[in-house]
């Protein structure tokens, strides 16, 4: 049996050009498009929006998230994608839920 440092190590790539197969894919992210800028545009105000939570900022948390879940919802329904509208509508709700009792006291 051969030692680790003695099998040759070949590179994803060169095995993808030896199949040469149309079955086989290399994922592809489009960069620069509107979708691409929403999405992470929605996981910072996301992510802020966490901060927040942890530092107890209420109600600018929910605000902030609200308008990262709104834009990935925009994003689901760019990518024809119903997990993350679903996720993301139901989200959306639940912040919207979490303002209107702030401000209406209850």
């Amino acid at each position: 049996m051969k030692e680790a440092s003695e099998i040759p190590r070949v590179k994803l790539d060169e095995k993808i050009k030896k199949l040469d197969s149309s079955r086989v894919f290399k994922k592809i992210t489009p960069k620069g498009t509107v979708d691409w800028y929403i999405k992470w545009a929605a996981s910072f105000f996301i992510l802020c929006g966490m901060a927040l939570v942890s530092a107890n900022v209420h109600p600018w948390s929910m605000f902030l998230s609200l308008i990262g879940v709104v834009g990935w919802g925009i994003v689901g329904m760019m990518w024809h994608d119903r997990a993350l509208v679903f996720i993301n509508g139901v989200a959306i709700f639940i912040y919207l839920t979490g303002i209107l009792k702030h401000f209406l006291g209850q």
